[in-house]
């Protein structure tokens, strides 16, 4: 695979706001970004939609895919399996825009290893606490799911200050903030 311009992977703990921010960038330049939609096999949340927010697939498929070859990453977060296939990031590049991913710390560790040569943006809440305020407040998620992911977001939060992992870390204290940083950042390196 082949990239015409560099991807931007986006890794941070579940409600640092990475979603929100891809949406609002794509929002603003929708001819210039497109998203590439990972796969799940986690059961569908009543606001997503298949094939927009996820691919969401059976255990079994998405390992024989796997094992196939067809992802440039994957990973298990939470109990579920998440990945990035290689076709969701073609379409994106041979529609002509830049390829956004968003992916955990897992899978961005695996992207380093290719040759795919993404800008990595790491998304960080202001505070653990202010995390945990988040991820309640969407009252998706069972407790026993709640304590994974905010064991998971800790050990995230401390790749976010390792040297060389990232390319650019944003703090999201506030969405408006975040953004025209976050939109700072692309324009330099992307004519829009």
């Amino acid at each position: 695979m082949l990239a015409r311009v560099r991807p931007i992977v986006f890794a941070g703990p579940s409600g640092a706001g990475k979603s929100t921010l891809i949406k609002k960038l794509m929002t603003e330049f929708p001819s210039a970004f497109g998203f590439s939609v990972s796969h799940t096999t986690r059961k569908i949340r009543p606001s997503e939609v298949d094939g927009v927010n996820y691919h969401f697939v059976e255990r079994e498929a998405m390992e024989k895919e796997i094992a196939e070859g067809k992802f440039i990453e994957n990973a298990v977060y939470s109990g579920n399996m998440y990945g990035t296939s290689i076709k969701a990031v073609q379409d994106v590049v041979d529609s002509g825009k830049v390829c956004l991913l968003d992916i955990d710390l897992q899978g961005v560790l695996l992207v380093k290893k290719t040759d795919l040569n993404p800008y990595y943006v790491f998304i960080s809440p202001p505070s653990m606490e202010e995390l945990e305020r988040r991820l309640r407040g969407r009252g998706d998620t069972e407790e026993d799911a709640m304590q994974q992911r905010l064991e998971t977001a800790k050990k995230e939060m401390a790749y976010r200050d390792q040297e060389g992992l990232w390319d650019y870390v944003l703090i999201n204290e506030s969405l408006e903030d975040a953004y025209a940083k976050l939109r700072a950042f692309i324009t330099e390196r992307y004519p829009l």
